[in-house]
């Protein structure tokens, strides 16, 4: 997603704070962990949507040796406004990884981040993290 002052100051704050581990007891066999969603814009820098090819060349580059336990891709219809007003839509990726590692996670989390906004030209990449109880 580009532009998005506010999301850029956002991810700054995020990237300062560590994420919080889930402090309550989780129910077995659930373990404390976080949770990490980050929102890709599916639109490079220039104008041009990022093909099918190119994600899953990103993803077997960058994504999956970085969380090679798993993780969730979802095909979503973000949008956000930009500082001009302008309302943009945009075909956007959301991957799910849950982390049980926090927050020796956040070098990798922002490795990815950093790789997909040098391939893209992207601005920025949205990020959220919550402590969940979790486990399979």
């Amino acid at each position: 997603m580009r532009g998005l002052a506010a999301t850029a100051a956002l991810l700054a704050l995020a990237a300062c704070t560590p994420p919080q581990v889930a402090t309550s007891t989780c129910p077995a066999p659930l373990k404390p962990a976080v949770e990490v969603d980050l929102f890709f814009g599916g639109e490079a820098g220039n104008g041009r949507a990022v093909s099918e090819a190119e994600w899953a060349s990103f993803m077997a580059e960058e994504v999956t040796p970085r969380f090679p336990d798993g993780l969730s891709v979802i095909d979503v219809a973000g949008q956000y406004r930009e500082p001009s007003g302008r309302l943009v839509r945009e075909k956007t990726k959301l991957i799910v990884v849950v982390i049980f590692d926090a927050p020796a996670h956040l070098s990798r989390v922002q490795a990815v981040i950093d790789a997909y906004s040098r391939r893209h030209n992207q601005n920025s990449v949205f990020r959220t993290e919550h402590a969940v109880c979790a486990g399979g």
